[in-house]
C-alpha cells in the first residue's frame, strides 16, 4: 500500500504522526509513504519533499504575499504525487496549500483523495463543504458535531478524534523537577503560547508582551515560560528579550520528537495559567489541566472578511467541545492588553471554573476510548475498501 500524506505545520504534523503510527499497526505487511511533515512524521520515516514551514501560511494578506512561492510548492507536490501514484493522498488541515493539491491531483488522476481535519464551516463560510466534495472523497473529524455538515455535500465523513487525548500526562514529580531546574520554586507561572506561524507569532508577541508588563506590576514575583518551535525559535528568543519576568524560552532542538513532546507536556502542566493563540494548543492545555485565556488577531483585512462571516461566538475548542464558554477569548478587534489582562487575573483567581469544560472535551475527543490514530487509518482503509492480508 502506498500513502502520500501532507502537513503544514505542528498540529498537522501530529495527526500525521498518529496516522502513520495507526496505518503500520493495522497494515503490518507494509505501507510505503511519501510526503511533507515535520519532525514527528520525519521520525516515523517519512522523507520530506521539502521542509514544511516553507507551507505554513495563513491569512488573506500572507497568501497573497508569497503566492509565487505557495504556486511553485503546489506544482512540485502535484507532480512529486502523479510520479508516486499512491493509493491514497492524505491532506491534514492547511486548507490554502493541501485543498489545492488535491484538486489538481484529482484533475489528473483517480487517486482517492482524503482530508484531515474538517473545515470549520460551523463557524465560518459554510459553502466551502460543497466547493471541495467533488474533488475530496473522504473527510476526517476530529470533533463530533462535524460529521453532519460534510455528509450533507455528499462527502463521507468519520469522526475519528483528536490524538490529544492520548498523550500521557505530565506526574507530579516531573512538574516538581522542572520547576527545580528551571528555579521556577514557589512563584507563580506564566505560560505564553503566541503560534507557530511567523506571521502569528509576529503579531501577537507585542500584545503579549504587554499583558507581560501589565501583570508584572500587580505580582512582581511572576514568570514567564514561552514554549515554542524551531521553525520560529529565534524570532521569539528576539521579541521577549526585552519582557518582564524572565522569560524562559524552551526549545527542546537537540532531543528527539518523544523528548520534546514529553518536556512541553511538563511545562503546560508546571505553569498556573497560560494565555495561547487560538488553535489546537487549548486542547493541549485542558489535556494538561492549565486553565488559559485565547487570544489572536490578524491582520486588517482578514480580521474584516472573516468577522463579516463568523457565524459562532468562539472559536475557542474547548468552548466548542464542551458546549460552554468557559475559556474567555479575545479575537481581532477585541485582542488588547487591558481586556487579556483583566481576564488572566480572573482566572488567576478562580482556576477551578474551568476544570469541568476541560474535562467534558477530552471525554467527547475520545478519552478512554481507541487510539484516534488507529481510528483514523481504520476510517482511511474503510474508505478504500481495503481488506489487510491476514
Amino acid at each position: 500500500m502506498k500513502v502520500f500524506i501532507i502537513a503544514g505545520e505542528s498540529s498537522g504534523d501530529k495527526l500525521g504522526t498518529a496516522m502513520i503510527q495507526g496505518l503500520r499497526t493495522l497494515v503490518p505487511n507494509g505501507v510505503e509513504f511519501a510526503g511533507i511533515g515535520g519532525a514527528g512524521m520525519v521520525g516515523q520515516g517519512l522523507s520530506s519533499l521539502f521542509p514544511m514551514d516553507q507551507i505554513s501560511i495563513m491569512g488573506i494578506e500572507q497568501i497573497i504575499k508569497q503566492y509565487s512561492t505557495l504556486k511553485r510548492r503546489i506544482h512540485q507536490t502535484v507532480e512529486s504525487i502523479l510520479e508516486f501514484q499512491p493509493d491514497v493522498l492524505i491532506t491534514i488541515d492547511l486548507p490554502e496549500f493541501n485543498l489545492r493539491v488535491a484538486q489538481q491531483v484529482k484533475a489528473r488522476s483517480a487517486i482517492c483523495t482524503v482530508h484531515y481535519v474538517a473545515p470549520t464551516v460551523w463557524a465560518w463560510r459554510p459553502k466551502r463543504a460543497a466547493k471541495m466534495a467533488p474533488f475530496i472523497d473522504q473527510v476526517l473529524a476530529l470533533f463530533p458535531f462535524e460529521p453532519p455538515f460534510m455528509q450533507a455535500v455528499g462527502m463521507r465523513c468519520d469522526f475519528v478524534g483528536h490524538p490529544v487525548v492520548t498523550e500521557p500526562k505530565a506526574t507530579v514529580p516531573q512538574v516538581g523537577e522542572f520547576r527545580r531546574a528551571q528555579g521556577l520554586e514557589g512563584v507563580p507561572l506564566l505560560l505564553v503560547l503566541p503560534g507557530s506561524r511567523r506571521s502569528e507569532v509576529s503579531r501577537l508577541l507585542p500584545v503579549f508582551g504587554q499583558c507581560v508588563a501589565r501583570l508584572i506590576t500587580h505580582n512582581p514575583n511572576m514568570r514567564v515560560l514561552v514554549p515554542t518551535v524551531p521553525a520560529v525559535a529565534e524570532q521569539v528568543r528576539q521579541a521577549v528579550a526585552q519582557w518582564a519576568g524572565e522569560p524562559i524560552v524552551q526549545v527542546a532542538e537537540d532531543h528527539n520528537h518523544a523528548t520534546q513532546l514529553a518536556e512541553k507536556r511538563i511545562a503546560f502542566a508546571a505553569a498556573d495559567v497560560a494565555l495561547a493563540a487560538s488553535g489546537t494548543v487549548s486542547l493541549e492545555l485542558a489535556a494538561a489541566g492549565t486553565p488559559m485565556v485565547v487570544a489572536y488577531d490578524m491582520a486588517w483585512l482578514s480580521r474584516l472578511i472573516i468577522g463579516r462571516m463568523l457565524r459562532t461566538d468562539t472559536v475557542t475548542l474547548v468552548n466548542l467541545v464542551s458546549e460552554t464558554r468557559a475559556v474567555p477569548e479575545f479575537i481581532g478587534a477585541a485582542c488588547t492588553p487591558p481586556a487579556i489582562v483583566a481576564a488572566i487575573q480572573e482566572v488567576w483567581a478562580r482556576p477551578e471554573a474551568q476544570a469541568f469544560a476541560m474535562q467534558d472535551t477530552m471525554l467527547k475527543l475520545g478519552l478512554g476510548g481507541k487510539d484516534p490514530g488507529v481510528r483514523a487509518a481504520q476510517a482511511v482503509l474503510d474508505g478504500l475498501n481495503f481488506k489487510p492480508a491476514a
